[in-house]
This record gives C-alpha cells, sequence and structure tokens, in this order.
C-alpha cells in the first residue's frame, strides 16, 4: 500500500498536497505499520508542502514574526526552520525521526544561514533544554498527535516558552472528517488545552495565506503566557 500510495504523488516530490480528508484514508494505515520513519522512508508525507509554510513567509515579509530563540516542533522538511532562521533568530528544527532530519540536514546543511539553525532529534514531550524559546511555531504536529495527547501537548509549550515568548499555532485542519493522523481539529481544541495551563489568545483568525486544498480549514492563533 505504501509504494502505491508514493506512486499517487502524495508526497512534496510529487507537487500534489492531498486534503487532510484524503490523507486520512492512507496515513494511518502508514504509520501503523511503522510510524513516522515508514512515511518518510516511503515518502508518504502529506503534510509537506516541500517549501516554507506561506504564512510564514507572509509574517517575515511582514516583519511581524517575533525574534529570539525559536522551535518549531516537528519540523519535518526543515523548510520553515530555514525559512526563519536569521542573525536575530536562532531557530531550532525537532523531529522523533532520523529520517525525517535526514532530509534537511542534506538540503540546507550548506545554507549560508546555517550558523542561525539547528536540527535535533528529540521528543518535545520529554525534551527540557537549558534555553527556552521565544516563539514556538506548530504546524501539522497537533494533528498529528493522538487527541488524547493534546493536554500534554499544551503543557510542554508551556514549560518550553519564555515568560514573554510567543506561540503561534497555524491550526489545521478544520474539518469533520473522521480518524486520522491528521485529526481534525477547531479553534475549541486548542483552547481546551492552553487556556487551563496559562496561555491567553492575544488573535485568532483565519489564515489568508492557505494553499488551495487547505483553504478554509485553517486559523492562525496567537498565544501568550497570562503571568
Amino acid at each position: 500500500m505504501a509504494k502505491e500510495q508514493q506512486n499517487s504523488g502524495y508526497s512534496s516530490g510529487g507537487n500534489i498536497i492531498p486534503t487532510p480528508e484524503e490523507a486520512a484514508t492512507f496515513q494511518p494505515q502508514v504509520v501503523a505499520e511503522g510510524g513516522w520513519e515508514k512515511c518518510w522512508e516511503d515518502g508518504i508525507t502529506p503534510w509537506d508542502q516541500g517549501r516554507a509554510t506561506p504564512l510564514i513567509l507572509h509574517l517575515l515579509d511582514s516583519s511581524s514574526l517575533p525574534l529570539g530563540r525559536t522551535l518549531v516542533p516537528g519540523c519535518g522538511g526543515g523548510h520553515d526552520v530555514v525559512a526563519m532562521a536569521n542573525p536575530e533568530r536562532f531557530v531550532v528544527g525537532l523531529d522523533i525521526s532520523e529520517k525525517a532530519l535526514k532530509k534537511p540536514n542534506e538540503s540546507y546543511g550548506s545554507s549560508p544561514k546555517a550558523k542561525y539553525f539547528t536540527f535535533v532529534k528529540e521528543d518535545v514531550f520529554t525534551w527540557r533544554p537549558n534555553e527556552r524559546f521565544d516563539l514556538i511555531f506548530d504546524y501539522v504536529f497537533f494533528c498529528a498527535i493522538e487527541p488524547e495527547m493534546r493536554p500534554a501537548w499544551a503543557k510542554s509549550m508551556y514549560e518550553l516558552l519564555n515568560p514573554n515568548g510567543e506561540l503561534i499555532t497555524l491550526m489545521y485542519p478544520i474539518t469533520n472528517h473522521d480518524g486520522g493522523p491528521p485529526y481534525k481539529v477547531d479553534v475549541t481544541s486548542y483552547k481546551d488545552v492552553l487556556v487551563p495551563v496559562g496561555f491567553k489568545a492575544v488573535s485568532i483568525e483565519e489564515n489568508p495565506d492557505s494553499i488551495p486544498t487547505r483553504k478554509g480549514k485553517e486559523m492562525l492563533g496567537r498565544w501568550k503566557k497570562t503571568n
């Protein structure tokens, strides 16, 4: 089945990004067969756009992306990590998959920006570095974890973020499909786990920069700690 999915172009390499409803028909079986490592091994990576997220480019162009030490959990191909990295914003891309991290290290290892980013193989639920972060960007990670793990995700976001830092969540997929990953989300899914641990929403709005298959299924949430 995995090879059939690869041939169908359901990966960044195929330049065809499926809808979340489509991805939920084949992604769960691949993950069940061999975890996220198998997804990368077989090229079944429907979440990977093959380039930086348009929203990130928009925030960079408008100078509305915070500076400082930045974390991208579930960074995958690392496109957002490299796009955000600069002398004033050191970016850490985190993933649990060795095969996932092999891709950005090969693609971007010789980048002129290389001294402004790094990729680490760690579990965001247990990893606690010596320095916390001024910015965390979460996209297609929240929807990939089992829904019952969402409170633990929120706790990790709180513990990894500096007191005055900002959590940016691109909420996706806002749909009514069954199963996953990707699992369906809505704004309440985030509020229900973030507010109890000490976050407040600074703004929640529709994402104006979605790719066609995700248009109308994404909301941009920006969060700060209440204390």
